[in-house]
């Protein structure tokens, strides 16, 4: 991956950070699935100084929860107009849309990733989406593709030697 300065990464949720599925219970839905990978990369991302940000079409407080154990406090869900969203958080965080990355997967992504200086997005992406990406993870949403992207960005930024975590030597 070519280097881009980054200040806010901008995540959609359903097939990026989450496989996909939706597993619905007589109550509505019940859970999702997420990557520890993809978390432990979003702390790295943190760790170098990135701002993270979700924004999703769907409501869920399985998302909210998430979002508190990795520390993501911009959490936008529940939108249908993902540019003027993705506008409005940039604004907030104070960042221009050339120094946000966005990281999704389907159609309903196309409009506001876009927008962005860094698109990215899973292996299992809608064609679409694949086609203005500059970084294509090999594996799926859900399954690390998300660890796969902050990996790749922390190394063109020449950052990851400073924040992954380095074995202890014995002495």
């Amino acid at each position: 991956m070519d280097y881009h300065p980054l200040r806010l990464l901008v995540l959609d949720v359903d097939g990026t950070l989450t496989d996909g599925g939706i597993y619905m219970g007589p109550d509505g839905e019940v859970c999702k699935r997420f990557s520890a990978k993809d978390g432990l990369g979003l702390k790295l991302l943190q760790a170098a100084g990135m701002e993270l940000a979700i924004l999703t079409g769907r409501r869920s407080q399985i998302v909210e929860r998430r979002a508190a154990e990795l520390g993501i406090a911009r959490v936008v869900q529940g939108i249908g107009d993902k540019p003027a969203a993705l506008r409005q958080l940039a604004a907030a965080a104070g960042v221009s849309l050339a120094e946000t990355g966005y990281m999704g997967d389907d159609l309903n992504d196309l409009a506001a990733m876009t927008l962005c200086g860094v698109r990215a997005c899973p292996a299992d992406a809608a064609p679409e989406v694949r086609a203005v990406c500059q970084f294509v993870a090999t594996l799926p949403g859900g399954q690390g593709a998300v660890r796969q992207f902050c990996e790749a960005w922390l190394k063109s930024a020449g950052l990851w030697e400073q924040v992954s975590p380095r074995p202890v030597t014995a002495q």
